[in-house]
């Protein structure tokens, strides 16, 4: 039986800072402390992403809920990227996620946050020490949503999946470029909410100087109907979708999620 007739799902990008949006998503001439209070009048969800180069404290969640919640009449949620000590560097602690934790107070306080994201990189394998690793990592911040990514094919398996299921972990599903080395794009649901993140499918994955240049690909339509239509043919299994266009590069990421946003309300769902 359907638990929810109507799902939610919350579109957005990854980080809201890019200056390619300029002329699309924000106004010509837009201030950069601008940006988000613009980004809340058009979103419903933001995948904060500087967390993973550098710790944010209190004071700038603050300060975030302030320009989405206050000068907005927005409701705008947070998803937050997990410091690359505790995917890529493997030297988090204990302590350094409650002090991560911590810092979120802002947007516990005020509902603002959504899954919090692990995502680890290619080099992280699915060996015995990656796991005890990642069960000890994921106590930490067992209170929380917690969505994970895992970019090496050896932690795609139904036996990783059901683990997921049975720790109340969401899966991070990702639409990757179809490269060799790298995992099949597959939308997969552990929890009753779920996560996407949309690379796009730019063929020079491997070979491409910077973030920006990985992610400088637009999607077509027909792309972005199939998306609609695998998500709509798993609907049963979700109350609530995140998806995050990471493509921000010449505002690429403006345009699909317009086209997704058209594709999904045929599907009527509540779209954010």
């Amino acid at each position: 039986m359907d638990r929810n007739p109507t799902p939610r799902i919350y579109l957005g990008t990854g980080g809201y800072s890019d200056t390619d949006l300029l002329g699309t998503l924000y106004p010509t001439g837009t201030k950069k402390m601008d940006f988000l209070r613009e980004y809340a009048k058009q979103y419903g969800a933001v995948e904060i992403n500087s967390t993973f180069y550098a710790p944010i404290g209190q004071k700038a969640f603050a300060g975030m809920v302030d320009k989405a919640y206050v000068q907005t009449d927005s409701q705008l949620k947070f998803a937050v990227k997990l410091h690359q000590d505790f995917t890529h560097a493997r030297k988090g602690t204990s302590e350094h996620a409650e002090a991560f934790l911590t810092a979120l107070t802002p947007l516990i306080e005020a509902n603002a946050l959504a899954p919090l994201l692990l995502q680890f990189p290619h080099g992280f394998d699915r060996t015995r020490d990656h796991r005890l690793y990642l069960a000890n990592l994921v106590s930490w911040f067992r209170d929380y949503p917690l969505a994970v990514e895992f970019r090496h094919n050896g932690w795609h398996t139904p036996q990783v999946v059901d683990s997921f299921r049975e720790q109340g972990l969401i899966w991070c599903s990702v639409d990757y470029p179809k490269v060799n080395g790298l995992p099949p794009s597959r939308l997969i649901f552990t929890e009753r909410t779920g996560y996407l993140r949309m690379h796009g499918n730019n063929l020079n994955w491997w070979d491409a100087m910077s973030a920006s240049d990985r992610h400088d690909y637009r999607y077509s339509e027909a792309e972005m109907q199939d998306w609609a239509q695998a998500i709509a043919n798993q609907r049963q299994h979700f109350d609530t979708l995140y998806i995050f266009f990471q493509n921000t590069v010449n505002a690429h990421a403006y345009y699909n999620i317009a086209m997704l946003r058209e594709a999904l309300g045929k599907f009527g769902f509540e779209v954010l």
